[in-house]
This record gives structure tokens, C-alpha cells and sequence, in this order.
């Protein structure tokens, strides 16, 4: 009879503590990686030679670009070189800042010049208040550089927000503004991408899932982050039995590319989760690491795409060692096999502008000591 009172004065107790508990973890800031944190190498002073480039003129007109495989079959895997430049023309301004955000990120984290911090701030601030990228007028091509510019400038700008330098203490207005930006395109990212029927379901929106998780970590919000978990689970989702992921072998001979080019931001995902408390490894069976390692495979031996879907495959994407930044995150998730390190240091730095720069630095800093540039 006593035992039975006091568990009933307890359980009340134990209730309560357990609800605090579960609320404070719910109520956890959401954080990046460790390497994100990095101080500033050195704070120099003095004329800095790289100066500040003419800002890019912020994007606001209609988001309706002609895409490089204009005229190509439902494959979309032939190029077309007119329509390429005139992509390239009509874009230029958004790969400007998408490149010089992620470069002014990296050279204020070794050198630590103001200006060089303000001229990265400066641009942001005037595209937030020209609320740049927000078009409701666009086609697939424009949502997709919606997107990557997105996961670029946020993802370089987690640099600087989560750095034990506290770079941005001291611009606090400035921050507020480049953020609230951040968190409408988001929204406005998944309105694009969400609830896509499966056989739309492809690269484009593990990169959109990108976007929106680097976005969530640098505002702190969590439905943000929800979703990109999510759609890394759909993602997941796809890849078949063989690490095959069947929409990117509809790609012809640029399956193999494209089977890689799907790797850098569900790695990137699975990353970021896992620093915040969900672990998305086993997802699908390990679907990642099947992924990763069918890729790893058929770089050595690309015959084997082509059995899968009969085409020769195009390898010059694969000749790019940026193009395997992924492995950065990827060998962090899982132990990477020897030969898979060694391949890895060979390329390392790892220097790519749509994961916000200097991944090396990032995920394995004992070996981002090099010159290769975005």
C-alpha cells in the first residue's frame, strides 16, 4: 500500500521532468557540423589587394531562363551549346554572388580583413532588401537557380554565423535582414519542390532539400528542417537495392554524372541531421552508402552503367575532383574504405561554391592546406 502511494506521488514528478526534458531537446538551437565553428585563421590588416568586386545588381526580374537542353529528348542529356550561352548570359548576376559570396566567405576565414567580411554583407543586405530571387513568374529552370543560389549563399553563410570568431556580432542589422531573405526564399523553395510525384522526384530536389536544410540551421527553424529531412527520405527512398537511383539512369549517357551529382546534397543532409539529433544513415537499408559506393564503382569501372541502361557513359563531369566533395561529408557518416581515403586526400581541398566553399576545411582540416579554386 506505501509503495503504491509513493509511486503515485513520484509519477507526477517523473511526468514533469520527462516533459522538460523532451521540450528543452525540442527547443535545442539546430547547429552545423563541428567544422563550421572554426575561428578565423588570423586577422590581418593593411591594403587587401583582392579588394571588393562590383556587386552583382540584385535579380528581381522573372525567373524564366532557357535551360542548356533546350531541344533535347526527354532525357535531357544532349546539350545545347546556343541555349547554354544564353542561359549563362541571362544567369550571370546570380552565379556572381553565388561564386563571391562563397569566395569572400573563404578569404575573410583565413585572412580575416574587414572589408572583406563587409563587402560579403554588403551584397546579401542589398539583395535581401531588393528581395532578390522571389519571383512567382518562373519555369523549371528558374526555380532550380532559386535553389542552388540558396544553398550556396546560406551554406557560406553558416561560416560566419556559427564561427567562434563572432564575425557577425558587430552587424547584427545586417544579419537580421540576409536572414529573414534566407527564410522567405525557403519557404518559397518548398513551395516549389514539395509533394513532387516520384518519377519527378530527382537530383533537382535533393539539392532544393539542400538549400532548405542550410537555410534551417542558419535561422534556427525547425520546420525548415523537418521538411529537408523529409525529402532526404524520399530521396532515400529511391535508390534501389544495386545503389542505383532509377530517374538518374533515365539520363543516358550522363547517368553515371548524374548518380554523383545526386550525392553532395543528401550527403550534406545527412550531416547536418546528424549533428542535431536524427540519423538518417540506415535510412533505406544504408541507401547512402549504397549510393556512394555504386558511384565509387562506376568511376572505376563505368561499364557498369552502361550495362544497366545501354549507354556509354559521358565521364568528363567525373574528371572534375570538386565534383566529389560529397566524399567529405560521406566519409564523416561512414568509415570510408582505405582506398576510398586515399583517393580522397589526393583530390582534397574540396572547394565547391553550391556547398558554401571550403568543404576540406569543414570536414577534414588536416588536409585543406591547397590552391584549388571554386
Amino acid at each position: 500500500m506505501q509503495s503504491t502511494r509513493v509511486t503515485q506521488l513520484l509519477i507526477p514528478g517523473l511526468l514533469g521532468l520527462a516533459m522538460v526534458a523532451g521540450s528543452a531537446q525540442a527547443a535545442a538551437p539546430l547547429r552545423p557540423p563541428q567544422g563550421y565553428y572554426a575561428p578565423v585563421d588570423k586577422f590581418k590588416t593593411g591594403d587587401n589587394s583582392d579588394g571588393c568586386d562590383a556587386m552583382p545588381a540584385p535579380y528581381t526580374g522573372a525567373l524564366q531562363f532557357r535551360s542548356k537542353y533546350e531541344g533535347s529528348d526527354k532525357a535531357r542529356a544532349t546539350l545545347n551549346v546556343q541555349s547554354q550561352q544564353a542561359f549563362h548570359d541571362s544567369t550571370a548576376d546570380i552565379t556572381k554572388i553565388e561564386r563571391g559570396t562563397s569566395k569572400q566567405v573563404m578569404q575573410f576565414m583565413r585572412d580575416g580583413r574587414p572589408q572583406q567580411l563587409d563587402c560579403t554583407l554588403n551584397w546579401l543586405s542589398a539583395w535581401a532588401q531588393a528581395d532578390a530571387l522571389m519571383s512567382k513568374d518562373f519555369n523549371h529552370t528558374g526555380k532550380s537557380m532559386r535553389k542552388w543560389a540558396l544553398g550556396s549563399m546560406a551554406s557560406a553563410y553558416l561560416r560566419l554565423k556559427f564561427s567562434d570568431s563572432h564575425p557577425l556580432a558587430t552587424h547584427q542589422e545586417q544579419a537580421q535582414k540576409i536572414e529573414a531573405w534566407f527564410g522567405k526564399m525557403a519557404d518559397q523553395v518548398v513551395s516549389d519542390w514539395d509533394n513532387l510525384p516520384l518519377d519527378k522526384t530527382n537530383n533537382h530536389s535533393y539539392w532544393a532539400a539542400w538549400s532548405v536544410m542550410a537555410t534551417a540551421v542558419a535561422t534556427n527553424r525547425r520546420d525548415l528542417f523537418d521538411w529537408a529531412v523529409k525529402e532526404y527520405k524520399v530521396g532515400a527512398g529511391q535508390v534501389d537495392a544495386d545503389g542505383y537511383l532509377p530517374n538518374e539512369l533515365k539520363r543516358q549517357q550522363r547517368a553515371l554524372a548524374y548518380h554523383n551529382y545526386a550525392l553532395p546534397p543528401l550527403a550534406m543532409i545527412a550531416s547536418f541531421a546528424q549533428v542535431n539529433g536524427v540519423d538518417l544513415r540506415q535510412e533505406n537499408n544504408s541507401a547512402l552508402k549504397r549510393l556512394g559506393e555504386r558511384v565509387l564503382a562506376g568511376v572505376k569501372d563505368p561499364d557498369t552503367f552502361e550495362r544497366k541502361n545501354g549507354k556509354q557513359q559521358d565521364m568528363t563531369d567525373l574528371k572534375v575532383d570538386a565534383k566529389f566533395a560529397w566524399l567529405e561529408p560521406f566519409c564523416s557518416l561512414y568509415t570510408c574504405a582505405p582506398d576510398v581515403l586515399e583517393r580522397k586526400h589526393k583530390m582534397q581541398p574540396f572547394k565547391t561554391f553550391r556547398l558554401g566553399g571550403d568543404l576540406t576545411k569543414v570536414y577534414d582540416p588536416n588536409h585543406e592546406k591547397g590552391n584549388k579554386g571554386l
